[in-house]
């Protein structure tokens, strides 16, 4: 009797250990899977989001060092002013001339030596002050807008024509000042060497109207 009741609680307490093992290693395997999985699945979504940012940054650097510096330093080149520089259409240069008149009472309209320069100050701009020397000389000081140079096919020759206007200083007993336009081309002929022929027209007393055959020294 006694070995019974002995042999029957040793098998209720096998059967408990059994079940309590049991419940016990499901939520262990839970607990021991689940960290490395979150672990894993960070990894995967930090690696995914990291490109993404270093390519945004890389464009963002890309495009603000490129677009504000390029026009900014265009802009600055094309209106720097610098008296004596080089235009679009050549080098300033100082020269002689002479001055064949066509109608007029002053030096303009009068044949007389002259001398000329081209002084540049912007790109596009220069100052071209002359002097028509004779009786009552004339002094010319137009402000042109210069172009760019062209080829011509037929002399294989570079003109660059300009055009501007100021004004035109008789001296003499009668000392007067009247309105400038001016007008030409300046054809380059060798990296020291310009020649220049232009048509000026003043408003003196009367309309004197020039033309000026030339050749220049660059600087």
């Amino acid at each position: 009797m006694i070995t019974t009741l002995v042999q029957r609680t040793s098998i209720l307490l096998a059967c408990a250990t059994v079940a309590v093992i049991g419940v016990t290693l499901p939520a262990s395997a839970e607990n021991t899977h689940s960290p490395s999985a979150n672990t894993v699945t960070n990894q995967a979504e930090q690696v995914s989001e990291t490109p993404a940012t270093n390519l945004n940054s890389a464009s963002d650097l890309i495009i603000e060092s490129t677009q504000p510096s390029s026009a900014i330093e265009s802009e600055k080149v094309a209106q720097t002013f610098e008296p004596g520089r080089a235009t679009r259409s050549g080098s300033s240069y100082f020269g002689v001339a002479g001055n064949i008149g066509i109608s007029g009472n002053t030096r303009v309209g009068e044949s007389s030596f002259a001398v000329i320069s081209k002084i540049g100050l912007t790109r596009n701009l220069s100052f071209r002050p002359a002097a028509l020397v004779g009786d009552n000389t004339v002094f010319l000081v137009p402000l042109t807008v210069d172009f760019p140079q062209e080829n011509l096919e037929i002399t294989q020759l570079s003109v660059a024509p300009y055009i501007g206007g100021g004004i035109a200083v008789s001296t003499g007993r009668d000392s007067t000042v009247g309105a400038l336009i001016s007008g030409g081309v300046d054809v380059p002929l060798t990296p020291q060497i310009t020649a220049t022929g232009g048509v000026n027209v003043s408003f003196i007393d009367e309309t004197d109207v020039g033309i000026l055959l030339g050749v220049g020294y660059n600087f």
